[in-house]
């Protein structure tokens, strides 16, 4: 509390390092309004999160799933690229991701409660795969990144094919109205 009553007391146009960094401890309103250093990231990286950031304003609920199926795979590809140069920082920010992806992305849009049988599998899938991501980040583990693509690949699959089908489904009854 002390230190919060001597920022009070200090001017707003006051722009010492001490009011500057005060300011520091708020959280941007959005995750893509912070400013990113220059240094931080690649002008490619850069890109790929704008591309990634317009995917997802005009994404659909469905789209959304996907984007977080390639970027979770993304990640896997990262993590696995990074463990034979010993990058153990990189290993450990691309598995992290996965497992957000895969924790705060795709486990908690589930609904269990209507989803039933099919939404109880894939959280329990989707919490096994969490343990072998942990599992492969501790052990520097290739197999288990293998496993966690291989288990996977068969969900995005089918979400890829319902996509399709409706798509089909779509162009078809637009042919049966003509």
């Amino acid at each position: 509390m002390a230190s919060f009553k001597v920022l009070s007391q200090q001017s707003i146009t006051n722009t010492s390092k001490t009011t500057q960094q005060s300011f520091k401890m708020f959280a941007p309103a959005s995750p893509f309004s912070r400013p990113l250093p220059a240094g931080d990231r690649t002008m490619s990286a850069m890109y790929r999160q704008i591309g990634v950031e317009t995917s997802i304003s005009g994404a659909s609920p469905h789209q959304l799933i996907k984007l977080l199926f390639n970027g979770y795979f993304e990640a896997l590809t990262e993590a696995k690229g990074a463990m034979p140069k010993k990058d153990h920082e990189g290993k450990g920010k691309a598995i992290g991701r996965a497992i957000r992806i895969v924790d705060e992305g795709l486990k908690a849009s589930l609904d269990l409660s209507a989803g039933g049988e099919i939404a109880r599998n894939l959280n329990d899938l989707y919490s096994y795969i969490c343990i072998r991501l942990t599992h492969a980040n501790l052990h520097n583990d290739e197999k288990a990144l293998d496993e966690c693509a291989n288990l996977m690949t068969p969900v995005k699959e089918a979400w890829d094919a319902i996509q399709t089908n409706a798509g089909q489904v779509q162009a078809s009854r637009m042919e049966l109205q003509a």
